[in-house]
């Protein structure tokens, strides 16, 4: 059962210049619907399936579209992302799960599709009405991506998949699947090309779960023979990395922010279990090591906060300007990524210590945050992935 949440964090970060009157009302509507919602979240396919139908029906999943299909904004809104992502995680990481998937799994056809893949997938995804998916990764081909092994030959009707996905996030319920497979075996990440993959494809096994410690729908996928239609390709032949890199980097930003919710909730946390923790004759929030402690948990979050709504605005910035989406746009979103996944990952720890036993307790709070947190250091982009890329920004100047 998602845990009753303390009270909501301040939205004093509404008046920052990064955002402005569409996102005020985005936050005016959004909070107090997350915070009226539960769900019981034992069995995560279930759940995940329950939060996209809600997300759906609340309106809230028409920011991972653009207007033309339906959406609430004209086009893909990174800021937009950033304020539903952080104020999910906050209440529930699997519901932020939920939303992320269903923009990051048809983020491809946004950015490539054509008039009727938008027709068919965009509106089913904004209504809440099919469950999108992102298959990129194998197992061998991770941070790796030129390292892909899966095939897709050219037949007289259209295109023959075969080899394995894996770590594909809603795997096993999803509705269709962005999938990306080399079509020049020989040109590297330049070989790649993209399709849309219907679940109900013949030739397309998505049985096998993957068990996390922090659960959530998880699969790999085996295509077999699975013939897809010529129609079925996304975007241009052998454009499939950029086109995956373009779809990461709008939703890079949004990462950094499910990781803001999960720290802010942390803090929510410690400081009410400081305030009616009794020892030593005083609460636990009367000593001078936890008002540090606290102080520096606040500190962590509002730094990576500040990089977080800096990278999203400035990919808005660059779309409305119509300037390409690369340079100093993709490191921002690298360091928002990098310094919010790692310093929620300090405050969750931070406050796991300050609740003593309790913090360890199955079913609390603290602990399924100190599980939910892990992920976000290593998907769509490791640490060490954000790093390199911070890296080679700085030496280009």
């Amino acid at each position: 059962m998602m845990t009753k949440a303390p009270a909501p964090p301040s939205t004093t970060h509404l008046a920052l210049p990064f955002f402005d009157a569409a996102h005020h009302e985005l936050a005016e509507g959004l909070l107090p619907w997350a915070a009226s919602q539960e769900i019981d979240e034992h069995d995560d396919r279930a759940a995940c399936r329950d939060w996209v139908q809600r997300l759906g029906a609340g309106g809230w999943l028409r920011y991972a579209v653009p207007g033309s299909s339906g959406g609430a904004l004209e086009r893909l809104d990174s800021r937009a992302l950033v304020l539903l992502r952080e104020t999910l995680a906050f209440h529930s990481p699997l519901a932020d799960f939920a939303f992320a998937m269903q923009g990051l799994g048809s983020g491809a056809i946004t950015l490539a599709g054509t008039p009727d893949q938008h027709a068919n997938y965009l509106t089913a995804v904004a209504k809440g009405s099919k469950i999108a998916a992102f298959a990129l990764s194998e197992p061998e081909a991770g941070s790796d991506v030129g390292a892909m092994a899966m095939r897709a030959e050219a037949t007289p009707d259209g295109w023959k998949l075969n080899g394995e996905k894996t770590w594909i996030s809603n795997g096993g319920i999803a509705d269709f699947y962005c999938v990306f497979a080399k079509t020049d075996p020989t040109g590297g990440t330049r070989g790649i090309t993209a399709f849309i993959v219907d679940a109900t494809t013949p030739g397309l096994d998505t049985s096998e779960h993957i068990d996390v410690m922090a659960p959530h729908p998880l699969a790999t996928l085996r295509f077999e023979n699975c013939v897809v239609p010529r129609t079925a390709q996304l975007g241009e032949l052998n454009g499939g990395f950029k086109l995956a890199m373009r779809t990461l980097d709008i939703f890079r930003a949004s990462v950094a922010a499910a990781a803001l919710g999960m720290g802010r909730r942390a803090l929510a946390e410690a400081i009410s279990h400081s305030k009616n923790r009794r020892m030593f004759g005083q609460t636990l929030a009367d000593f001078q090591l936890t008002q540090a402690k606290l102080g520096e948990m606040a500190a962590l979050i509002d730094s990576a906060a500040l990089l977080t709504y800096r990278a999203a605005w400035m990919r808005d910035d660059a779309e409305q300007r119509g300037a390409p989406a690369v340079g100093d746009v993709s490191a921002a979103a690298a360091m928002a990524k990098m310094c919010a996944t790692e310093n929620a990952s300090r405050v969750i720890d931070m406050a796991l210590q300050m609740h003593g036993g309790l913090g360890v307790k199955v079913g609390t709070k603290i602990e399924s945050l100190y599980r939910d947190i892990r992920s976000l250091r290593i998907y769509e982009g490791a640490t060490e992935v954000q790093q390199l890329i911070i890296g080679k920004s700085v030496l280009r100047g």
